[in-house]
């Protein structure tokens, strides 16, 4: 495998032996060099052209020496239709020495700077769509905690403009606000937002949010359990997405709710 075969999978972590990049010499600290490692493509929803397109690199990548086991690489990718350019950053380690004749590696951190050219083909659209991506941002910085501030943020925003769509009371007499878990148990027996695999408990997961945040889970196990509960988080939203669109279509066709929810009852 070539360095830009791992680079290319970025965010992935996942540690892969690579062709020596280095001829052997070690890279001093802060000494930079070009090299040669094929080009790193990156699939990015291209602003310019409204649609998903490969940005590649030149040739000649820049690396920065950062120690024996550690390299800086900076990567300028380009569109390959409209030549639209963002940036990307990466640092690559090695249990090893670098200079070896193929060194296994892994990216240890990777930045983007897509400057409002681009955007991730992943990122969630709508209006959580800037929440998920800050949630991705600190995941990737090892922000364990800080990523899942972000989901939490979803969550409790998804559930109070359910609620306020469905006419529910939100606050108390004296003005202060009702509890999230009654409001979310509310929220759901009027309008499923919580996934049928765990409807029984929707609350579990702001639980299991809140824990993280306030520093029951460190920040190595916080990290861990980021991608599933970004994945139930956005279960969340699909809910609401598709309950909003069934009931969009529903409007347009002229039916009667009343009427369609009696015909779904009865026995065929």
């Amino acid at each position: 495998m070539r360095l830009s075969d791992l680079l290319s999978k970025a965010p992935d972590v996942t540690a892969a032996q690579v062709e020596g990049f280095l001829s052997d010499r070690p890279l001093g600290w802060g000494k930079h060099k070009r090299i040669r490692v094929g080009k790193v493509i990156h699939n990015f929803r291209c602003h310019v052209c409204g649609d998903v397109r490969p940005f590649e690199s030149a040739d000649e990548l820049s690396c920065l020496g950062v120690g024996d086991n550690q390299v800086s690489i900076d990567a300028t990718l380009r569109c390959m239709v409209c030549r639209s350019s963002v940036e990307t950053w990466f640092l690559v380690a090695s249990t090893g020495l670098l200079h070896n004749r193929a060194p296994e590696v892994r990216v240890e951190r990777y930045t983007e700077n897509l400057r409002d050219r681009a955007e991730r083909v992943d990122v969630a659209a709508g209006p959580f769509a800037d929440l998920v991506k800050r949630a991705h941002l600190a995941y990737e910085n090892g922000l364990g905690a800080g990523s899942v501030i972000y989901l939490r943020k979803i969550f409790e925003k998804v559930t109070w403009e359910v609620a306020e769509i469905l006419g529910l009371e939100t606050v108390k007499r004296n003005g202060n606000p009702r509890p999230f878990a009654v409001i979310l148990e509310e929220v759901n027996s009027v309008r499923s937002i919580i996934p049928q695999r765990f409807s029984s408990d929707g609350y579990q997961l702001f639980r299991e949010l809140s824990g993280i945040i306030h520093g029951d889970s460190s920040e190595a196990e916080a990290l861990q359990k980021f991608k599933p509960c970004l994945q139930l988080v956005l279960g969340v939203v699909d809910e609401v997405n598709r309950d909003n669109v069934f009931a969009q279509a529903i409007d347009e066709l002229g039916w009667n709710i009343e009427s369609v929810g009696a015909l779904a009852g009865e026995e065929v």
